[in-house]
């Protein structure tokens, strides 16, 4: 193992960390590693991982599960709702009775997790696409992969004309839609579920840990941002013991090729909120016009955007050999693994001119000076961060400016030049400014881009280079890649 120990000073905290980067299972920086492959991916939609022993696991919707040892190969356990799927083998009669209560058979994305008595948890949904008629129960298995009984509901919604959990009629405008789960514990121990797409938005329940079960008279649990049918699910929170900063990533737009789908994170210092971007602004005020429906332009402005559709173009006169971005990139799980001391973006993606074919993907997640996280540009390929010379930093990068805006375009990346000199050259003209062994400041435009620099893997060149991985306090994602290898 190679361990890389800076002193961190968070401007935004005024404090002192100590944050280590390790290889995972690595003996040497990635620039002198070998090329990576990816001979296996899979598809399993709105990945949630989980590690156990040696193997990182992903549950998606339509019951489908994946493994990984090096989170870039990887194999399906199983998929489909089936008697027969491995990890609930019999689901069609066993859960017979949630699948005709909410009309539907398509389960969505679930959770997992181990509690104190060594079993594993998962916090299953059944929901519909065209209603919020839905429900979150729990299911238990002595192995990770299977087979899960059923223990019951632990919540519902789209009980028209009836009373909900808190006791008023239900009203989609402002009560949750009973699916996406993730459940955590907290830095004290505590055990809670954040959950919600569209409708009344992201809630959280505080559950208890010996049981899994909501703890009692919390109704629907705790509000913390959306409503209106504002467009944003998938809600992942992620404990960093390096900033104590809790961070709830959520994913705004539509999860389809044409539905924009975006990554965004808020933090807060406890996990139940109030959250807030880097703006300051709070997020539990964040949700759409009254009396609309999936209101993009009321969302838009707020929360960080970490990314969504982009490619990396080839140089002026080069053959562009293979894509290199995304399309609706989203519903993703992050991950801290404390042994390595690294920390993952896992999500699902789909792709340029392939529809809906989506895949998973890992991609290494670091923290700015400010606190807030930056996603590494290219996926992850086993890489370290090191302490880099000036003279590994300058030179010709593909740049993407992911802006704030929930749009299907794709955003393409344009040609810069980090000079000698700190001065940035080309699509936009601007400043440039290391800090310690691979901290950068940007200042393009007027405003200060916070970020970090990183070797990767850069499949479409076939080469390691250079990139770096920035954020505005507005919350805007500046990446690059740098040209080498064509």
């Amino acid at each position: 193992m190679t361990a890389i120990m800076p002193t961190w000073f968070n401007r935004s905290c005024g404090v002192l960390v100590m944050l280590v980067f390790l290889c995972l299972g690595s003996g040497a920086s990635a620039h002198a590693a070998q090329n990576p492959t990816f001979r296996f991916n899979v598809s399993v939609h709105d990945p949630s991982v989980i590690k156990v022993d040696d193997l990182y696991y992903v549950f998606g919707s339509h019951l489908a599960a994946a493994k990984s040892k090096d989170l870039m190969n990887w194999s399906l356990v199983d998929t489909d709702v089936r008697n027969g799927n491995r990890l609930i083998p019999n689901v069609l009669d066993e859960m017979g009775e949630e699948l005709a209560w909410v009309g539907s058979d398509t389960f969505w994305a679930p959770d997992v997790i181990q509690l104190a008595d060594g079993r594993f948890y998962m916090f299953y949904c059944i929901g519909r696409l065209d209603a919020p008629r839905a429900l979150t129960g729990l299911a238990v298995a002595d192995e990770i992969e299977g087979p899960y009984t059923n223990q019951g509901v632990i919540v519902r919604s789209g009980m028209w004309n009836q009373k909900s959990p808190d006791g008023r009629i239900y009203d989609a405008t402002m009560h949750p839609n009973a699916v996406d789960p993730h459940v955590f514990f907290d830095a004290e121990g505590q055990l809670w579920m954040v959950y919600g797409s569209y409708s009344g938005g992201i809630f959280i329940y505080a559950l208890d840990p010996e049981t899994g079960w909501p703890k009692p008279d919390q109704g629907y649990g705790k509000r913390l941002l959306g409503g209106n049918h504002s467009r944003m699910e998938g809600p992942y929170i992620l404990y960093s013991p390096h900033t104590k900063y809790y961070y709830l990533f959520v994913t705004f737009g539509g999860l389809a090729a044409d539905g924009a789908y975006n990554i965004r994170v808020m933090r807060s210092r406890t996990p139940d909120g109030p959250y807030f971007d880097a703006s300051g602004n709070p997020m539990l005020e964040v949700m759409g016009k009254r009396g609309t429906v999936f209101d993009d332009r009321s969302i838009e402005p707020f929360g960080v955007k970490l990314m969504g559709n982009h490619v990396f173009l080839p140089a002026s006169g080069k053959p562009r050999r293979v894509t290199g971005g995304y399309v609706s990139p989203g519903h993703n799980s992050a991950y801290y693994d404390p042994e390595d001391d690294t920390y993952f973006l896992i999500f699902h993606t789909r792709f340029e001119n392939q529809g809906e074919f989506h895949e998973v993907r890992v991609h290494q997640m670091l923290f700015n000076e400010a606190g807030w996280p930056v996603i590494a540009p290219h996926r992850y390929a086993g890489e370290a961060i090191a302490s880099y010379a000036t003279d590994e930093l300058l030179g010709d990068y593909r740049m993407i400016n992911h802006g704030k805006e929930i749009t299907t375009e794709i955003k393409k990346s344009e040609l810069i030049t980090l000079h000698q000199d700190g001065q940035i050259t080309g699509a936009v003209q601007g400043k440039w400014q290391r800090s310690g062994d691979w901290y950068v400041d940007f200042y393009i435009d007027g405003t200060v881009y916070q970020g970090i620099f990183l070797r990767q893997w850069d499949a479409p060149q076939q080469a390691w280079v250079m990139t770096f991985s920035a954020l505005s306090k507005d919350g805007v994602a500046l990446w690059g890649s740098k040209l080498g290898g064509e």
